[in-house]
């Protein structure tokens, strides 16, 4: 795939995980070459610096106009790099998407707002001559599939990167897995699931939360399906979406029966007490331990865990990573702090079984 010129839009949100569609770009895809990141309180910065502290020389501009008149280089889209629960165009975004489409550049929308269907975008896209791509916006009936059966053909082991939560970095981990794979001599291909998968420019996937309920298992199938039959690769890994008991998109058990994922690496952020939004009502994540045995009555096996370190300091995060390790008997590890190598054996020892 060639990669296409793009600056990302994120208006503020750079350093939270409201911008995870940002950070998934900025951490590596296929699909775009990053130039830079439009965010007006981080004006002047590194973009990889503010996201995770590691220099990534992709620079921060206040404002499209901003860039243009300091950069210049014309990019072919202006990404929106937020994800935001509820997936509504924030309103104080429109006038830098508008400037973007008068400095000719066309617009992705990971949003459930669709941009191609706002009058005044449609408008102003035809009058500068470039395109609104919504990412989210359901394909049409008759392309999509109903659950088949074919799963049960595949004949390479399949691992579902699960969590514990939504928006706690399983596609991130997903990546990073599939990246240390490679490393090794293992040829695994990742199933993308969201928006920003799409958009890093994965081979095999589809858009899990855009899709009618009643295709999901279907498409997730033949993704993997199509995975193994047109890449062929040693090892197929599945991005997760929300947890099993998130009650505002619970999800997971279409990836261990439908998917036939008889492997899981959970994805866990002890700092976190509530389910992502729930705060209000008081919905607790529930102990992982419950977790991995929920996974287990499945007919599936946590063959290790992974931890997200929010509200917690590297000291805090390290003690739980080693209590856990030997309440659990499974490797855990720490993604962004320490990277996955370490769950190379493991990984090795159950694509053998």
């Amino acid at each position: 795939m060639q990669k296409e010129k793009a600056i990302v839009l994120t208006n503020g949100l750079l350093e939270i995980n409201l911008a995870k569609t940002a950070h998934g770009l900025l951490r590596g895809t296929e699909r775009f070459e990053i130039l830079a990141v439009i965010d007006y309180k981080h004006a002047g910065k590194d973009a990889g610096e503010v996201m995770d502290g590691k220099h990534r020389n992709v620079p921060v501009y206040a404002s499209v106009q901003e860039y243009f008149e300091k950069d210049g280089e014309q990019p072919v889209w202006c990404v929106i790099g937020v994800a935001l629960p509820g997936g509504k165009l924030p309103a104080d975004f429109r006038g830098e998407l508008k400037n973007a489409i008068r400095y000719k550049c066309s617009i992705v929308c990971g949003l459930h707002t669709f941009l191609s269907e706002d009058p005044e975008f449609i408008a102003l896209a035809k009058e500068h001559s470039v395109q609104l791509f919504d990412v989210r916006k359901p394909k049409p009936r008759h392309e999509l599939h109903f659950w088949s059966g074919e799963i049960y053909a595949v004949k390479q082991p399949i691992i579902a990167v699960l969590g514990t939560d939504c928006a706690i970095g399983k596609r991130t981990t997903c990546r990073f897995l599939m990246e240390m794979c490679q490393r090794n001599s293992i040829y695994a291909e990742m199933i993308y699931t969201g928006q920003t998968g799409w958009m890093q420019g994965y081979k095999h996937g589809f858009i899990f939360d855009s899709t009618v309920n009643d295709f999901i298992s279907g498409e997730l199938e033949h993704a993997v399906v199509q995975c193994s039959l047109v890449s062929n690769p040693d090892l197929i890994l599945l991005e997760g979406q929300s947890a099993l008991r998130n009650p505002t998109g619970p999800a997971g058990a279409e990836y261990l029966l439908s998917a036939n994922a008889k492997g899981v690496i959970l994805h866990h952020a002890p700092g976190r007490e509530c389910y992502e939004g729930t705060e209000e009502w008081g919905c607790k994540i529930q102990p992982i331990e419950t977790e991995i045995e929920l996974i287990k009555l499945y007919g599936s096996q946590v063959i290790a865990v992974t931890l997200n370190g929010e509200h917690m300091t590297l000291e805090e995060l390290k003690s739980y990573r080693d209590n856990l390790q030997q309440k659990l008997g499974v490797p855990v590890v720490l993604p962004l702090e320490e990277g996955v190598d370490g769950l190379l054996p493991v990984i090795k020892d159950f694509m053998v079984k």
